[in-house]
């Protein structure tokens, strides 16, 4: 009997010691459970106040007022109520300077730095039809892209896109692979400003996105008049439109001068920037009432205001009376 008893107890030891080891499993999946939907709704909230931060941000950035509004350059009124802080216009053929504002200011110059690029590119004699692969290196260093790391094409076509369009990574990239890298690419910029005359100019990268990279009306005059007679520059700043196969899909790009597809304009180059420190940037050599005019406007102050500035540039000189030709 005493055997039977010490077996039964035993046994009913067991059976509550696993019962209640049973719940006290059950309580802890329970708390686990509670703790971790707690913890995703504390990562859920802290990503949804870091997205509101970050459009903050954003939003501030570009809302931020140009260098030039900054500086009280647009305060400065002009005869021709240009709303780009600097202009200058200049004859190419003879030097003459039929409008000016403001033309000595130093500015950022965002996306006109491309013009730059192209001119080193294509003077290198580097093989175009080489491919050329963007890195996380350029995805990193170049926002406002459509190009993801891996996308491959020739040094032909990033040169095209940066020169059209804008593309930040391929010019970027363009830098990058260089011989000698992004130094020695950077170092050719500026060795080539100064065989231009472009004193009061410096670049520190080849997109433009840096508002370190800054110049003059004067020194992009300058630039602009070399870079026209560059075929290569030319071609690809004035193309209407490009199309570029990656994988089994075609990416299509367009000109951000709206003015090169216009059949009212003679646009032999051309470029367009934009950064917040900058404003909206465009330079370009065309032809005007016979003249090949060289326009360079800095830090306009609306999105289509850069080319309303060169209409009304266009307009003010088809006005003009005609000079009599030179003997």
């Amino acid at each position: 009997m005493r055997i039977i008893y010490i077996f039964l107890t035993a046994l009913i030891f067991s059976f509550v010691f696993n019962a209640q080891a049973t719940v006290q499993a059950k309580q802890k999946t329970v708390a686990g459970k509670h703790l971790k939907k707690a913890s995703s709704s504390k990562k859920s909230a802290l990503h949804a106040q870091k997205g509101k931060r970050s459009k903050k941000v954003i939003r501030a950035a570009y809302e931020a007022p140009s260098m030039g509004r900054m500086t009280g350059l647009h305060s400065a009124p002009d005869a021709l109520d240009l709303k780009s802080s600097v202009a200058l216009v200049v004859d190419q053929d003879t030097h003459e300077v039929l409008f000016s504002k403001n033309d000595s200011a130093i500015l950022p110059i965002a996306s006109i730095t491309k013009l730059m690029t192209g001119v080193v590119v294509s003077e290198a004699n580097l093989p175009m039809n080489e491919v050329i692969t963007i890195s996380q290196e350029d995805v990193q260093n170049a926002s406002f892209s459509r190009l993801k790391a891996g996308t491959s094409m020739t040094r032909e076509e990033m040169l095209h896109l940066a020169l059209m369009s804008s593309e930040n990574r391929a010019a970027y990239a363009l830098g990058r692979t260089y011989p000698g890298g992004l130094t020695e690419f950077v170092r050719l910029m500026n060795a080539k400003a100064l065989m231009l005359g472009m004193t009061n100019t410096h670049y520190v990268e080849p997109t433009g996105l840096s508002s370190d990279n800054r110049s003059t009306a004067q020194d992009l005059a300058k630039l602009v008049a070399f870079a026209s007679q560059n075929a290569t520059v030319s071609e690809f700043t004035t193309s209407h439109g490009y199309q570029l196969a990656v994988g089994k899909r075609t990416m299509s790009y367009v000109n951000t001068n709206r003015l090169t597809s216009n059949p009212n304009w003679d646009i032999e180059v051309q470029k367009t920037g934009y950064i917040t420190a900058a404003g909206r940037c465009l330079v370009m050599q065309t032809k005007v009432a016979g003249r090949k005019l060289i326009m360079v406007f800095l830090d306009s102050m609306g999105k289509y205001s850069r080319l309303g500035d060169a209409e009304r540039v266009r307009a003010w000189v088809e006005s003009r009376p005609a000079k009599a030709p030179h003997a």
